[in-house]
């Protein structure tokens, strides 16, 4: 999408506009056809087509790895870190209910009490908020993070969502664009320099899942983006496959008196979830379903079709009713799933962009590839309760 549709998209983000209409015209083929393309492997793009043909409903897609090749809410971090956005916070205790004390206390030594510099020669604010960050761990290496039920968020990827705080929504979406453009114009492989460390510097939208997108929507599918970035971010970004604002659901956190904060907004009851391996089942349930309360953890999603790349994907994908496309980043407890795939009903995609090795030892599902709401871990099982074997990689 050229820059003005994605500035339209963001007008609709902040509610000022209509949002772009989510269904193609009504005048279209009875079953419109995906593009030819090398990049499916084997029977997927045929598997694909046969749902397009023959079913209709809600497809919900994961957005980082799944639909862009990177991480959405690394560029964004990277960008405001680089920029100088991050408005200090009175108390670092305050960004996240899972900070730890030591955390805080490197973050409030790294970065004084003033207005924060993140650029520049001195990287001590920025290599410590990039450590919490990306390492979960302080630039000492004690935990950043504490507290947590592992099913229901990620600390990490809650912070990137939280640090946006004291910023409007019109001035996060500008930061999106500007960090949008620089990702997109930057040549595949490049890295950029943030603090002291070099980190990725790029990000490309896939066309295969663009193209998936658009072909469901003419066929009247009802498409989703459900992603752990946070939503404007999230918003700004899917409006370049053709996703309107009210069809995104990213990391929300409250707004008072105009401005983001870092509190996060509820879902199910549970103040401190976000859409995240279980989180994503309650976000799809209570904002595309309507389910509410306690129930939106419980019942399964109604989607008929999904498409993930990580573990934070295996719930809302293994909910869906008809095909789960699964985009292979080596992560242990999505593959044994998908490899399982004890219904048939999983597709199993390289990337389609830098695609990784094959995987030559077995994913460990019968012994620790699932993580507990503890941290803990344990067998991968099935809805039935039976244990998945230990999965081989096979091509794809």
């Amino acid at each position: 999408m050229k820059l003005g549709g994605v500035l339209a998209a963001v007008a609709a983000v902040l509610g000022l506009v209509a949002p772009p209409a989510q269904a193609a015209p009504a005048r279209h083929p009875a079953c419109p056809q995906l593009k030819a393309d090398p990049a499916w492997y084997g029977q997927n793009r045929a598997e694909l087509q046969k749902l397009i043909c023959t079913e209709r409903g809600v497809a919900v897609f994961d957005w980082d790895n799944t639909v862009v090749r990177n991480d959405i809410g690394d560029a964004m971090t990277f960008w405001m870190l680089r920029n100088n956005k991050i408005v200090a916070p009175r108390d670092w205790k305050s960004t996240s209910a899972f900070l730890t004390d030591d955390a805080a206390a490197s973050l409030s030594a790294s970065c004084g009490s003033g207005p924060l510099w993140t650029s520049g020669p001195d990287t001590r604010c920025a290599d410590e908020i990039l450590s919490i960050y990306s390492d979960g761990k302080t630039s000492g290496g004690k935990a950043a993070f504490s507290g947590w039920n592992h099913r229901r968020v990620e600390p990490q990827y809650a912070w990137a969502a939280q640090l946006l705080a004291g910023h409007t929504p019109w001035e996060i979406a500008a930061f999106t664009l500007a960090a949008r453009r620089e990702n997109l114009a930057a040549p595949i492989g490049t890295t950029q320099r943030v603090g002291s460390k070099q980190v990725t510097g790029w990000v490309r939208y896939y066309d295969q899942q663009r193209d998936l997108i658009r072909t469901l929507q003419r066929a009247r599918f009802d498409v989703w983006i459900v992603s752990a970035s946070a939503d404007v971010v999230a918003k700004v970004w899917a409006a370049g496959v053709g996703i309107a604002p009210d069809h995104v659901i990213g990391v929300r956190t409250e707004i008072s008196r105009g401005k983001q904060t870092a509190r996060l907004v509820p879902c199910g009851g549970d103040g401190g979830a976000i859409t995240y391996i279980d989180g994503k089942r309650c976000w799809i349930n209570q904002e595309i379903f309507g389910v509410r309360g306690p129930a939106a953890w419980t019942t399964r999603g109604r989607q008929v079709f999904a498409a993930g790349d990580s573990t934070t994907d295996v719930t809302f994908t293994g909910d869906a009713r008809g095909l789960r496309l699964v985009i292979n980043r080596n992560k242990a407890e999505l593959m044994c799933h998908a490899f399982g795939d004890g219904d048939g009903k999983w597709l199993v995609n390289p990337m389609f962009i830098q695609p990784l090795p094959p995987k030559t030892s077995p994913y460990p599902c019968s012994t620790t590839a699932y993580t507990n709401p503890d941290g803990s871990a344990g067998p991968v099982r099935r809805p039935d309760g039976s244990i998945i074997p230990d999965q081989l990689e096979t091509p794809g």
